[in-house]
């Protein structure tokens, strides 16, 4: 174990951002937005050290006030956190620089919202103590409510109720399941629980096991699984597009307080508990990737397909996570495709609609958009990262997750979904793609046409919408993303196999937050 202060900077970071922003209000929108940018910049500096640190294997422990564990508060960074953070930082810089496009101009405070956001995220990565990860649960859904209504709109709005409620529910049982655990098991904090847990009382096994079990639906309501996941495609589908790629770390929340609860307060070593999400995992991943893929195919508009693709990709994700060490490492690897395959296709449906004025980003027919082979093209490359297609990085994924599944149990069941999901999704995005691109109509031209827009210039010749540029740029950041994570594919992959390791060792996670304190 090594004692040091970068624990707390991804979460102090984000914080102070926003505070400046929020105490600053008259400052011109361009100063902001340049204030948010360097800050989120700052952040990837921060997760990058951060990673660099954890990859010996590492687990670095901060005592906020020098408390010791158990009963003070600690954050705890190892490989899995430190993984996770990098992957938010960076989905959070092209998300922010696509925000400037305008998308930041239509309501208050977008940028104190979107660097609060950040903060409950990181805060909830790396939080040590179950009742924290219920705070910082609280403080990214607080800011999640703002940014998903940013700019307002009657969809919008309906769309927000469903999810404020539903996890306003969610957070109800958090509670309640906290208490339990709290009640049979005498402690919060996780490393302290995942102790006490080998040895719990018989007449509080009944407790220890409900708190569980409650656990389990909260986690699974915040990663959108089956049957917890209809808040996700309206919600997601309705809000603004930077905040929608944002938002597709948001289940990886869900998923990653699965995985630790799973590896290290029910694990092989927590005698009764052990095992306890176990029954759960597996059918329930396969079912909401099936469900997703189901969904993806109905969908009538990109946005939707997007919103869809994102549920499916959670059921990947946790499937891998179901299947031991060798699952969690493709889950590890694939969780980064999938975040930033389905931030693209967030991104590239605004960026459509706003191109084709009469059909938006719905699959109807209308004129030729301005600039419609460059778009075509980038449509075709999220499409071949989204639906999983070789070379990119999500058939790398999938292929260790298939591998994983060899000799289980389930290998029948878990290939068949897999396999078949994946040409579900080359279905949908192709019949996507064919309908935004090739399926065109005339458009008679408008009475009173704009001087800068004359409705005889050919489709290539219309300029862009403003924030052009800064779209591009997001799009192009995104892609570039996925293509480094195939270009390092080797070392990506050996990276998650050693957290996969270093999770089936709960132990050290244990010695290093505990020492000799117990």
């Amino acid at each position: 174990m090594m004692t040091t202060h970068l624990p707390i900077l991804p979460v102090l970071a984000p914080f102070l951002a926003g505070a400046l922003l929020l105490a600053l209000p008259d400052l011109p929108m361009p100063v902001r937005r340049r204030i948010a940018t360097f800050a989120v910049a700052a952040q990837i500096a921060i997760a990058v050290a951060l990673l660099v640190a954890t990859g010996g294997g590492d687990i670095l422990v901060y005592r906020l006030g020098d408390w010791p564990a158990p009963w003070g508060i600690v954050l705890v960074a190892d490989r899995l956190a430190a993984w996770l953070v990098l992957t938010a930082t960076l989905l959070a810089l092209c998300a922010v620089i696509h925000a400037g496009d305008g998308t930041d101009r239509r309501g208050r405070h977008f940028h104190v919202l979107f660097q609060m956001q950040l903060f409950g995220i990181a805060g909830a990565f790396l939080t040590g103590d179950l009742f924290n990860l219920f705070v910082f649960f609280e403080i990214l859904l607080i800011a999640s409510y703002g940014l998903l209504l940013h700019g307002g709109g009657a969809e919008r709005t309906r769309a927000g109720l469903h999810y404020v409620v539903l996890n306003l529910i969610g957070s109800t049982a958090f509670l309640f399941a906290a208490g339990l655990i709290y009640a049979s098991l005498g402690s919060l904090n996780m490393a302290d629980i995942a102790a006490r847990a080998a040895q719990v009382p018989p007449e509080n096994l009944g407790l220890a096991r409900t708190g569980g079990l409650l656990l389990l639906a909260v986690f699974a309501l915040k990663a959108a699984l089956l049957p917890l996941f209809l808040w996700l495609p309206a919600a997601y589908a309705h809000t603004s597009a930077p905040v929608a790629a944002l938002f597709a770390i948001m289940t990886k929340v869900g998923a990653y307080a699965l995985l630790r609860a799973d590896t290290l307060l029910f694990g092989s070593t927590s005698g009764a508990l052990a095992g306890l999400f176990a029954p759960w995992l597996l059918p329930l991943a396969l079912a909401t990737l099936a469900a997703g893929m189901f969904g993806a195919l109905a969908a009538e508009s990109l946005r939707r397909l997007a919103a869809w693709l994102v549920v499916a990709s959670v059921g990947t994700l946790l499937t891998g996570f179901a299947l031991g060490p060798a699952g969690v490492a493709a889950g590890l690897y694939y969780l980064p495709h999938g975040t930033f395959a389905a931030a693209l296709l967030f991104l590239l449906a605004e960026g459509i609609a706003r191109r084709r004025p009469a059909g938006a980003d719905f699959f109807a027919p209308e004129r030729d958009m301005p600039r419609h082979a460059l778009w075509g093209g980038l449509f075709f490359a999220a499409a071949v990262a989204a639906a999983g297609l070789p070379p990119l990085s999500g058939f790398l994924g999938k292929f260790m997750l298939l591998r994983a599944a060899q000799g289980h149990p389930a290998q029948a069941w878990i290939w068949g979904v897999v396999l078949v999901a994946a040409l579900a999704g080359v279905i949908a995005l192709a019949r996507a793609g064919s309908r935004l691109f090739f399926s065109t109509r005339t458009v008679e031209p408008a009475p009173a046409a704009p001087q800068s827009a004359p409705v005889d210039m050919l489709p290539d010749e219309l300029p862009d919408p403003p924030g052009a540029p800064r779209e591009l740029t997001a799009i192009l950041g995104l892609l570039g993303l996925i293509l480094a994570l195939t270009a390092a594919a080797g070392p990506a992959a050996d990276f998650a196999r050693a957290t996969a390791a270093q999770l089936a060792d709960p132990a050290a996670y244990r010695a290093a937050v505990l020492g000799g304190s117990r």
